[in-house]
């Protein structure tokens, strides 16, 4: 990948003196540091409903934002166009913002970084494909729900998808960009029998174009497990309350993982001391059955990337390794601030957020067991299959999840659906009560969502299938 490739250079105007004077504007009133970003975003979605398209929608979004870092004092300032004198304002207001009597940090002029890297090659970028195409998955997802059983009264399918040119220039001379596809696919389905509604819901996708929507992607499959989970809910039994063990299955129920544990391994909490793993490196914070790894190198994955929202290339990063834990996931500010290694972590939700530690594709590495000895060792338990949503407390790891699929296990055996179960627990000591890991990873179809100070941000989650010795669950048996 080239500078010279950039649509910022080729479309914007945007010279490599440019950003020699934004980065020396920046760096006027002293700081260590100042990085420039530039993102343009195409953004579509599609929503059909009541077997009709209910909207269709296109966003352009263009800007850049201007950061200087002075010790622990950060400066951010953005412009939504590319005028040079708003951000050369921009970049005032930033070292406004972070000002420092130091001298200031040396500039160096930007060259390219050499990105030989590219984990996400598709045949054409989503902001290229004609809309009639995106429009038939819809339609295919509809009519696959609503011929799975004619319980199924209401399906809502959702596609989006996200075309993203992101260029990034630093006073420390590194300059990169990317080009960033995403698309994903939703289907809800309700079912209804003897005036009781139940609703499923399934997703996927990825950094691709159309072509991810095969296999277990394809949107007959998706719109059929949507349906399925649906009617299972009718047959489904309230959740027994109290104490139990629990088996969670392996994929999307890492959701559970990345909420519970990942965050606080972010850096930032780490270096305030507000999170419950805060000075423990090199002690152990689980069982050693465990293994956790922030993996932003991935192809294709919803969360990977080629670099970081600060240039840095990603990486594959041991968290936690058999129950000891290794390190925290890094950003360049924390990165400086506690000495420790950049990991290529530092994301932002777009031009007008400032980067923070962020996870990408979290997951716990497979075990030696197999899933149905897992299952068999159990007397009386949860199998939890599918989350819908929860609350999470960085400062102690205390989690209230909600179980969208889960079973009984009876003497070894998965026997009635349940409703209305929630896991009540916190991650590090659910971590420390890991019993069995099974040998089937999976991470989920490419549909997860993270939420911090503000900003969302694409990632996935993965997990083989686990036992946790002891969990509270909040029923609904009366």
């Amino acid at each position: 990948m080239a500078l010279s490739n950039s649509i910022f250079f080729e479309k914007h105007g945007v010279t490599t003196r440019d950003l020699e004077g934004y980065l020396s504007e920046a760096l006027s009133r002293g700081g260590d540091y100042a990085d420039l970003y530039f993102e343009y975003r195409i953004n579509h979605s599609i929503v059909l409903e009541e077997q009709i398209i209910k909207s269709a929608t296109k966003g352009v979004s263009l800007g850049a934002g201007v950061r200087v870092i002075s010790g622990e004092k950060t400066g951010y300032a953005y412009s939504d166009d590319l005028n040079r004198q708003n951000i050369l304002k921009a970049a005032r207001t930033a070292a406004f913002i972070a000002h420092s009597s130091a001298v200031g940090g040396s500039l160096q002029i930007p060259t390219p970084l050499n990105q030989e890297r590219n984990l996400y090659p598709v045949p054409a970028f989503p902001a290229e494909l004609e809309i009639a195409a995106k429009i038939r998955l819809l339609q295919l997802s509809n009519e696959a729900a609503r011929a799975y059983d004619p319980r199924i009264k209401q399906v809502q399918a959702s596609y989006v998808d996200e075309t993203k040119h992101i260029l990034i220039a630093t006073s420390d001379g590194r300059a990169a960009w990317d080009l960033q596809p995403l698309v994903r696919l939703n289907v809800m389905c309700i079912a209804e029998e003897n005036g009781q509604r139940q609703s499923g819901y399934q997703g996927g996708g990825g950094r691709r174009a159309l072509d991810v929507f095969t296999g277990d992607l394809d949107p007959g499959a998706i719109a059929r497990e949507s349906a399925r989970q649906a009617i299972l809910q009718l047959r489904a039994i309230d959740a027994p309350a109290g104490p139990m063990e629990v088996v969670l299955g392996p994929g999307w129920p890492g959701i559970l993982l990345h909420e519970a544990i990942g965050h606080g391994l972010e850096a930032d909490f780490n270096r305030k001391k507000t999170s419950a793993f805060a000075g423990l490196v090199g002690q152990k914070v689980g069982s050693e059955l465990c293994t956790v790894v922030d993996d932003g190198t991935i192809p294709f994955r919803r969360g990977s990337l080629n670099m970081d929202d600060e240039g840095n290339p990603t990486h594959q990063t041991v968290l936690i390794e058999k129950g000891v834990l290794q390190g925290y996931l890094q950003d360049r500010l924390s990165s400086k601030l506690m000495k420790a290694p950049l990991t290529g972590n530092g994301r932002r939700q777009s031009y007008d957020h400032i980067p923070l530690p962020r996870m990408t594709n979290t997951f716990m590495m497979s075990g030696d067991s197999a899933p149905e000895d897992i299952i068999k060792s159990v007397t009386k338990g949860l199998y939890a299959v599918h989350f819908g949503g929860g609350q999470v407390d960085i400062t102690s790891g205390k989690f209230v999840f909600t179980a969208s699929e889960a079973y009984l296990i009876e003497n070894g055996q998965i026997t009635a659906p349940v409703k209305g179960a929630t896991l009540i627990g916190d991650g590090p000591t659910v971590l420390r009560q890991v019993t069995a890991v099974g040998n089937d990873l999976k991470l989920d179809q490419g549909v997860g969502i993270c939420g911090k100070e503000g900003q969302t941000i694409p990632v996935s989650v993965g997990l083989p299938t686990i036992k946790i010795r002891e969990i509270t669950v909040g029923g609904t048996e009366k």
